[in-house]
């Protein structure tokens, strides 16, 4: 591979952006790619892969070339250059790269990768919280899946087309998929491309979005007529899915507390041709309270830690904290206490997190189901999928049915 000046420009650039400004990465590589028209879909590949690969490898990276922050430009060149070397890429004369220690790089790398924290690039208390709740061996394996760079999985919009008229379509602008056994509704690429420019993705012809993340509407079992609530809905993956499931028949209530992510929904909405999807904010207990005993179904795809989806956020490593779990474990139970109520005799309700942890998942479920608030409910079946298993992200799903009293 040959390096280009004004490409690597920009990831040191993105780096600066997300290391010392704090910014969200997907936001910063989206920013970049917009810099130069002229670049053509390899430049924009590469910007976009070696700043998630550095970005995923911080830690490992910046210890093996001996920087700390806030990061420097010149630090940076260091951590770009320890990438370059480790991926076996020949170093240009440039004055940046100068004097780069390729042999204590390598060497450096080898010794640190015996220890696990430096080997898979996490905090030290994100290793020991993993440990703790899943065991060494499955934190082992599952932090070593995470690390790995996610597949692009597309959900079929079955409003508007087929599997096979959509594999179609995409194959005519050279984009090749493979049908994902025991998904129904997914194909994933075979290579990655930049899949939102084809007519099919303008056309409302399917959503991107993960495998795991396919199966939560699903275990709703929505049905064409119902009245579904869908209470943490953002911008709405799994609110459009749920559409296609009920053949656009019934009321699909799309609730959240940020009101911009639910104007991002409607947009979806009109693309993907739904039209059963009535969005609404929430902005006091009042919009809850009118809905209590109304839904046949409910879905709380709850607020988590996200460490089930790593693999395409890979900054949130750097960026979680063990604080910011301690809170989102009371938000998750206080929504559960909630959201519940607005379920009917009768009908059900699914609990869902991209987490990986008992703490966040299974435990929530007891924690509820052991309340006041859940005394008329009852666990029908739950599922952890993790990634080391499924090769997909990190989730968890658990579908309870409020029992009809007397």
């Amino acid at each position: 591979m040959r390096l280009h000046r004004n490409l690597v420009y920009a990831v040191i650039d993105g780096l600066h952006s997300i290391f010392n400004e704090k910014e969200y990465a997907d936001k910063v590589v989206e920013k970049l790619l917009k810099r130069d028209k002229r670049w053509g879909a390899r430049d924009r590949a590469f910007i976009a892969e070696t700043t998630y690969e550095i970005v995923r490898w911080k830690r490992l990276y910046t210890v093996i070339a001996g920087v700390n922050p806030p990061y420097s430009r010149e630090d940076l060149w260091r951590v770009f250059a320890v990438w370059a070397v480790l991926r076996g890429i020949r170093l240009p004369d440039w004055k940046q790269l100068e004097g780069t220690p390729t042999r204590r790089i390598k060497g450096k790398f080898d010794e640190l990768s015996k220890e696990r924290k430096y080997r898979e690039s996490i905090p030290d208390w994100l290793d020991e919280l993993g440990k703790k709740e899943l065991g060494e061996a499955l934190w082992d394996k599952e932090i070593t899946a995470l690390n790995k760079q996610a597949d692009v999985i597309l959900r079929v919009n079955t409003l508007k087309t087929t599997k096979k008229e959509l594999k179609k379509a995409l194959a005519e602008d050279g984009i090749y998929t493979d049908d994902l056994k025991g998904y129904p509704d997914a194909l994933v690429l075979e290579e990655r491309a930049n899949v939102f420019q084809t007519q099919a993705f303008k056309d409302g012809w399917f959503e991107v979005q993960d495998a795991s993340s396919q199966l939560v509407a699903p275990m709703l079992k929505p049905e064409p007529g119902m009245r579904v609530v869908d209470t943490c809905a953002g911008a709405g993956g799994k609110t459009l899915h749920l559409a296609s499931l009920m053949d656009n028949k019934g009321q699909i209530i799309a609730m959240d507390i940020y009101g911009n992510k639910l104007k991002e929904l409607k947009r979806r909405c009109r693309r993907n041709g739904v039209h059963n999807i009535e969005t609404r904010e929430i902005d006091s207990t009042k919009v809850i309270k009118k809905l209590h005993d109304k839904a046949d179904r409910v879905l709380i795809d709850a607020p988590c830690s996200g460490l089930g989806v790593l693999r395409r956020n890979p900054d949130a490593k750097w960026k979680l904290q063990p604080e910011f779990l301690d809170s989102i474990r009371e938000t998750q139970q206080q929504i559960l206490r909630d959201y519940s109520k607005m379920v009917k005799e009768g009908g059900q309700m699914v609990y869902a997190t991209c987490s990986i942890l008992p703490s966040e998942n299974r435990q929530q479920v007891d924690k509820f189901l052991n309340s006041e608030s859940g005394k008329g409910f009852k666990l029908k079946k739950d599922r952890s999928i993790m990634a080391s298993e499924s090769g997909f992200d990190g989730f968890y799903l658990a579908l309870l049915e409020r029992t009809p009293q007397g």
